[in-house]
């Protein structure tokens, strides 16, 4: 049995807590019920645990290798390639009609999870290639979808986002790799992109590289940016491969974590040879690569929930099974020892743990529910909702799947810190995280900047008007009551925090408002996971009433003392945070450079 995910918790977060099995009444979802997904979601685990997981670790100890002409990556790569291109999964959102299954979003995120767990460096690829083959799909011409999907549906092709250059890492609008129209309606691209994951490898024939690029004449900054199909390799009509396409990889850089995962520094155009063509209307690329890098993010906060809860389930395993130390009230050094999850230091790890993983996981799975809700059942309002989050699902799980990490080290003690535990490489693999698809303080920027406000703010109403339904389901159990009073003090707080620090953008004193943007996205991440800890125990709750299994009645106990840690030991921090955002704190942003 291997720690990946609690299946038990799974479940609940699915069927009880977002109730998945409502999306087979939406006509595209309608062919399903809940043992298809659940099918769908045995076979990830299987898979992942099978070819996955046994080759983490040697991945990490055997990163990509290059020798100047070709990478080299180790043969059980591309084995679990090949499982997971052949089970369909690769297509798995897609109709019937493209090769795919249909799948709801919120089904294959648990799918995702499993992967992520296992390994997140293999699952890079897979992850990689199904996003962008989602982008061409919704933005390409019909000529490229046909070209292009079949090949990285079934396999062949993977794909990559090519945006950052090493002179503008986040600054997009400062890009400068060209595009230079040509007369068969192609256009030549020619500059250079570094940090781009799966950039190069051996585990496909080929690779669909999507490239930001400024077309000759363009505006300069993000308004003058287009997006570009670039294969490695030039793809005939029937899918056949050609001449290469002037695409060199100059290097591997080498990390400190995710090293089964190339990341490479790609020269387009060396030779003024490199063809691309272009997505959509020119000028309008961060437009089409916001889908690919919004379901990036949320990709990214499930890969950092999930890498979480592998060293929480490692280090919970230990604790259970490590003899140490006696009761502090025992005098007798003779007495038996305890198994260390006795001593109340380490259940409060674990409490932390459980904690932030299986929040995160709840915010990313809510995530997927809304991209359910929003691109298939065409509801705008969950679209709405789901542009204000994504900062949040982003952030949340990157910045506290960590920490979960490093709390996992720290129960494990000397043994987590060697090589002999999975839990230290969870934590170099996670420590990724908070630094791809938008750092914390952009996805902050982003968030109070832009998303709070947006369409007069409604979706801010929105997820008020759901965090309410929450607390007056909750306040009808007793068990809740004091949570939910506790609660709502502290959201009350949060809206005049919210109202005092759009007043100042109002009013035009933008530096000011954001200068603690990021004290504010953490704020907010932590409202929206108490909020997703008490629906999580209101329907524990519920739950309780009708089991007789002993073991779902332990893992809803651990359920409601776990929302109550969260509400008591972690949300009362927003207090300070709140202090220091209402008080426009100045600290950080008077330090002046020559002080350092």
């Amino acid at each position: 049995m291997s720690n990946l995910i609690n299946a038990k918790d799974l479940e609940f977060l699915l069927y009880d807590v977002f109730q998945a099995e409502q999306l087979t009444e939406l006509p595209f979802y309608q062919d399903h019920d809940r043992g298809t997904f659940d099918g769908v979601i045995n076979t990830a685990n299987k898979i992942a645990t099978d070819y996955f997981l046994p080759h983490n670790a040697k991945a990490d100890a055997n990163e990509p290798q290059f020798d100047g002409v070709s990478v080299t990556t180790i043969p059980e790569v591309k084995e679990a390639w090949k499982h997971y291109s052949q089970s369909g999964l690769l297509a798995a959102r897609h109709a019937y009609d493209e090769g795919g299954m249909q799948l709801p979003a919120i089904i294959n995120t648990a799918c995702v999870s499993y992967f992520m767990s296992a390994n997140p460096s293999t699952s890079g690829y897979p992850f990689l290639t199904s996003a962008a083959a989602n982008l061409i799909s919704a933005f390409a011409a019909d000529e490229h979808k046909k070209k292009y999907l079949p090949a990285m549906f079934d396999g062949r092709f993977s794909g990559t986002m090519a945006m950052t250059e090493p002179d503008v890492g986040s600054s997009l609008g400062d890009l400068t790799t060209k595009a230079t129209p040509q007369d068969d309606g192609s256009y030549r691209i020619r500059g250079q992109k570094m940090y781009i994951s799966g950039g190069d490898q051996d585990i496909t024939e080929n690779i669909v590289h999507l490239v930001l690029a400024r077309i000759e004449g363009a505006p300069q900054g993000a308004k003058g940016i287009s997006l570009f199909i670039v294969p490695k390799i030039h793809t005939n009509d029937d899918g056949s491969l050609g001449e290469p396409n002037d695409v060199k990889l100059v290097g591997l850089l080498h990390k400190m974590g995710y090293r089964g995962t190339t990341s490479t520094v790609l020269q387009f155009g060396d030779n003024n040879q490199c063809q691309g063509f272009l997505i959509g209307e020119a000028n309008h690329g961060l437009k089409y690569m916001f889908k690919m890098m919004n379901e990036a993010r949320i990709g990214v906060g499930t890969g950092a929930a999930t890498i979480g809860y592998r060293g929480y389930l490692e280090s919970l395993d230990y604790a259970k099974n490590r003899p140490q130390g006696r009761s502090v009230a025992s005098k007798d050094p003779n007495s038996k020892q305890l198994n260390i999850i006795e001593h109340t230091d380490v259940k409060r790890m674990l409490l932390a743990q459980k904690c932030f993983v299986e929040g995160s996981l709840a915010l990313c799975l809510l995530a997927a529910r809304l991209v359910d809700e929003s691109e298939v059942g065409g509801d705008g309002d969950s679209g709405l909702l789901l542009d204000l989050l994504t900062p949040v699902v982003k952030s949340f799980p990157s910045y506290y799947g960590p920490k979960a990490n490093d709390l996992a080290i720290q129960v494990l003690a000397g043994a987590g810190y060697t090589k002999d535990y999975p839990v230290e490489q969870c934590y170099r693999d996670n420590r990724l995280n908070p630094i791809h698809e938008g750092t914390h303080g952009i996805q902050s920027l982003d968030l109070l900047g832009r998303k709070l406000w947006l369409h007069n703010g409604k979706g801010q109403q929105l997820l008020l008007q759901k965090i309410q339904r929450t607390l007056k389901s909750a306040k009808e159990k007793t068990e809740l009551q004091a949570l939910v009073t506790e609660y709502q003090g502290h959201l009350d707080l949060f809206i005049k925090t919210t109202m005092t620090l759009g007043g100042a953008l109002q009013k035009g004193e933008v530096e000011k408002g954001l200068a603690n943007s990021a004290v504010y996205l953490d704020m907010m991440g932590k409202m929206v996971v108490a909020w997703l800890w008490i629906e999580m125990a209101d329907k524990a709750i519920e739950r309780f009433a009708d089991s007789d299994d002993n073991d779902d009645k332990q893992f809803l106990a651990g359920k409601l003392q776990a929302a109550q840690y969260f509400l008591r030991w972690e949300l009362p921090k927003v207090q300070h945070q709140a202090n220091l955002l209402q008080g426009f704190d100045e600290t950080c942003m008077a330090m002046q450079a020559d002080w350092f």
